[in-house]
């Protein structure tokens, strides 16, 4: 019995050994895979704290797993992965906040879905399943692995957006399905080849309320495809209007039914314009359209000599319109009302810009007839100024009808004038090179909306005639904001607020100068540059060099 009992402490010792070593062996191996690369004991959660933090308990992992071995050898801790913290996304407009957390983030694959919490965000969501290569799959209430759920909810900025990326699931949610379209641009340019979006949330929203793109169909015709492409473009920049000048003394682009006589044989047709506002539609773009009076209207007038304006020596003045005779005003009024049935967004362009009678020393001695009319309507003291201004007044009553919000070339608010504009007419400034012109914080400081069009950075005119030259991204990116309104210098900032926004504008005076492929080419990065400065006018976090960069991997 004695030399049992001194034998058997012999096995526990030696189980004990075995033991220690074991424990020994799998606490330094777990300590080694935390600290090496990335992996630690856990029960499965892939959260992690951050920072000190996180390296403390990995560290620690080593110890806890040593004591398990101890207390339980034949319970094995099972290794899962530690993430850093994620970073921000990096897109055009950049993000305005991102709260970074750990995990693997999201990207699409062929068997995930896009569920939709409101049947009014069908159109969003089949867009993005599309795009994705994912399955739309409609109204859902359950969860699954991978879902990109978009859902309409909370306050605010209607073009806001919250995107949560979060447990192998994507979450959109805006007050409208303005700010939920945003937010999967955002996402999409996240998972562009074949990247990740990153964990966490980003919430965001616009700094300006309009933000868009001019183009001068009147001097060189654009097909409806480059058209659409640009649209297509554009709203994956988050642009949010598209400027439509169909009407200039070279032609009149679009088909008419009251006056065909006036549009040119190359032309869109009125199913073509349909398309491109349902497509401009489906991105949140607005078409604008601009039928530019009473100046630029030489096409027109090619077609209604009767209605050209002539000055006192019977000379023809180029473009401009006779506004004392009634059937010049029928005529443009049968045009707004007939395109309004067209165009069904809620902005119009007026223009008023260069009236050629305004630009002569003494407009009444020239323009007898324009003097004449203005006092008869009113009064003795009334100059050609009023009449003009008349005119704009008498158009703007027309289009309001029509439920439409007017914006004005700053050139067609006159300085002199005793008939003012109507109040609701927006100022869209672009230049301060005119005959009698206004510096911006005239428009500001009389309580003026004001849109941007500056022509010193935003103004891509083809063949660079005068003292145009291209723009540069990098100078927009680097110099404007959207309170440069004329010239390179900002207003003060409690103009903010009256400043709506901005546009970049492409002009075809010499149309033959570049290619329709070459002015897509051309406007590329002023584009990315401007989305960036009318999304956040703050300096951006990317040097220009990064910026271009980014811009080359987004496509």
């Amino acid at each position: 019995m004695s030399r049992h009992r001194h034998r058997r402490p012999a096995p526990r010792k030696k189980a004990r050994e075995q033991v220690a070593l074991r424990a020994l062996i799998a606490g330094g191996l777990v300590a080694a895979l935390g600290v090496g690369v990335g992996l630690w004991a856990s029960d499965g959660d892939d959260s992690a704290p951050t920072g000190a933090v996180a390296g403390r308990q990995s560290a620690q992992g080593s110890v806890s797993g040593e004591r398990s071995a101890v207390a339980a050898p034949s319970a094995s801790p099972s290794p899962s992965r530690t993430y850093p913290l994620s970073t921000a996304p990096r897109t055009i407009p950049a993000v305005r906040t991102h709260t970074a957390a750990r995990g693997p983030g999201w990207r699409p694959a062929a068997g995930h879905r896009v569920v939709v919490g409101d049947p009014r965000l069908a159109d969003e969501g089949r867009l993005i399943a599309g795009e994705l290569g994912m399955a739309y799959a409609g109204q859902k209430s359950d969860n699954r692995a991978g879902d990109l759920r978009l859902t309409l909810g909370g306050s605010g900025n209607p073009e806001s957006y919250t995107m949560t990326v979060r447990g192998g699931r994507v979450t959109v949610t805006g007050p409208s399905d303005a700010g939920v379209f945003y937010g999967t641009r955002t996402l999409k340019q996240e998972v562009r080849k074949g990247g990740t979006a990153p964990e966490g949330v980003v919430k965001d929203a616009p700094a300006k309320p309009q933000r868009a793109f001019q183009l001068d169909i009147a001097r060189k015709y654009f097909s409806p495809g480059w058209i659409e492409d640009r649209i297509r473009e554009l709203g994956d920049l988050k642009y949010n209007e598209f400027g439509l000048h169909f009407s200039d003394d070279q032609a009149f682009r679009i088909a008419s039914d009251t006056h065909p006589e006036i549009v040119a044989a190359q032309h869109l047709t009125k199913a073509q314009v349909k398309s491109i506002v349902d497509l401009a539609a489906s991105r949140h773009i607005t078409v604008v359209p601009e039928i530019d009076s009473p100046g630029h209207l030489g096409a027109v007038l090619a077609a209604h000599p009767e209605l050209q304006l002539r000055n006192v020596n019977g000379v023809a003045t180029r473009g401009a319109i006779d506004i004392s005779k009634d059937a010049s005003g029928k005529l443009l009024d049968d045009l707004l009302n007939e395109y309004a049935g067209l165009f069904p967004g809620g902005q119009w362009h007026l223009g008023g810009d260069e009236y050629q009678a305004l630009t002569v020393a003494n407009p009444a001695a020239s323009f007898p007839q324009l003097a004449t009319a203005a006092q008869q309507r009113y009064g003795s003291g009334a100059g050609v100024a009023d009449l003009a201004t008349g005119w704009l007044n008498d158009r703007a009553d027309t289009v309001r009808a029509h439920d439409r919000t007017m914006r004005v070339w700053n050139d067609g608010f006159f300085r002199n004038a005793s008939v003012k504009p109507a109040s609701d007419l927006v100022v869209a400034y672009w230049t301060g090179k005119e005959i009698g012109a206004r510096v911006p914080v005239d428009y500001l400081s009389a309580g003026r909306k004001v849109l941007n069009y500056n022509d010193e950075y935003l103004y891509y005119v083809l063949g660079e005639p005068q003292t145009f030259v291209y723009p540069t991204g990098q100078r927009i990116y680097q110099q404007w904001t959207p309170r440069v309104l004329r010239g390179t210098t900002a207003v003060s900032s409690r103009y903010d607020a009256q400043i709506l926004g901005g546009a970049f504008s492409v002009w075809c005076d010499l149309a033959n100068s570049q290619t329709q492929a070459q002015v897509a080419a051309g406007i590329r990065m002023p584009l990315r540059a401007t989305a960036q400065k009318l999304w956040d006018a703050r300096t951006p976090a990317l040097t220009w060099t990064q910026f271009r960069t980014l811009a080359g991997r987004l496509g």
